[in-house]
C-alpha cells in the first residue's frame, strides 16, 4: 500500500536507516590479514560475501536468510509495503504460539493487517479476507494460512523481482562477484 512519507512512523524511516547503514557495513570487504583472525572466521566470511548471490536462486533462500530478509524488508520499507512482510513473518510466528494464546494474538494480527482500517492493511482479495475472518470463529495454528500464501505469491512475482533489480541488492551482488 503506498503511502505519503510523512504518514509513517518515525521509528519506521529511521529502522530504515539503520538498515541501510547496517548493510552498508556489512558489505564492506573484510580485511583478511589481520593476524588473531583465524581461517575459520575467514571462511564464515566469505560464505557472508557470497550469499547475496544465493538469493537471485529463489524468493524461499532470500527468506531462509538473515541477512537477505533483513535487506529486502529494508527494500520493501524503501518502497512502502513493509506490511506484507510483516504480515508474513507474523503468521510464521503465529504457527508457533501456544494453544492458550491463539485466539488473542490471531485478534492482533487480523485487527493490524485485514481488518477494516487495519494500520498495515495488507492487499487481499475480498474471498481471502472472508475465509481469514471465518477462520477467526475458532482460530488455530492454520488461521492465516490462506492469506500468508496470497501475501507470498504477491511478494514473489511483484516484490522480488523489483527487489533483485534495486540498486541495494545490485551492489550487494556486485560485492559479492568481486570478493
Amino acid at each position: 500500500m503506498c503511502r505519503a512519507l510523512d504518514s509513517l512512523p518515525i521509528t519506521c524511516l529511521e529502522r530504515a536507516k539503520e538498515l541501510k547503514a547496517l548493510f552498508g557495513s556489512l558489505l564492506q570487504k573484510s580485511d583478511h590479514s589481520i593476524n588473531s583472525q583465524s581461517k575459520k572466521n575467514e571462511k564464515q566470511s566469505r560464505l557472508n560475501e557470497d550469499e547475496p548471490l544465493k538469493w537471485k536462486e529463489s524468493f524461499e533462500k532470500l527468506l531462509s536468510s538473515q541477512n537477505g530478509l533483513c535487506l529486502f524488508r529494508a527494500f520493501l520499507v524503501s518502497e512502502f509495503s513493509e506490511e506484507n512482510i510483516a504480515f508474513y513473518l507474523a503468521c510464521d510466528d503465529y504457527k508457533a504460539t501456544k494453544p492458550s494464546k491463539l485466539s488473542t494474538k490471531a485478534k492482533k494480527i487480523y485487527d493490524e493487517f485485514i481488518g477494516c482500517d487495519a494500520p498495515r492493511e495488507v492487499n487481499l482479495d475480498h474471498l481471502t479476507k472472508s475465509i481469514t475472518k471465518e477462520n477467526m470463529d475458532h482460530p488455530r495454528q492454520s488461521c492465516f494460512e490462506v492469506a500468508q500464501e496470497k501475501i507470498f505469491t504477491l511478494m514473489e512475482k511483484d516484490c522480488y523481482p523489483r527487489f533483485l533489480k534495486s540498486s541495494i541488492y545490485q551492489e550487494a551482488s556486485r560485492k559479492a562477484k568481486t570478493s
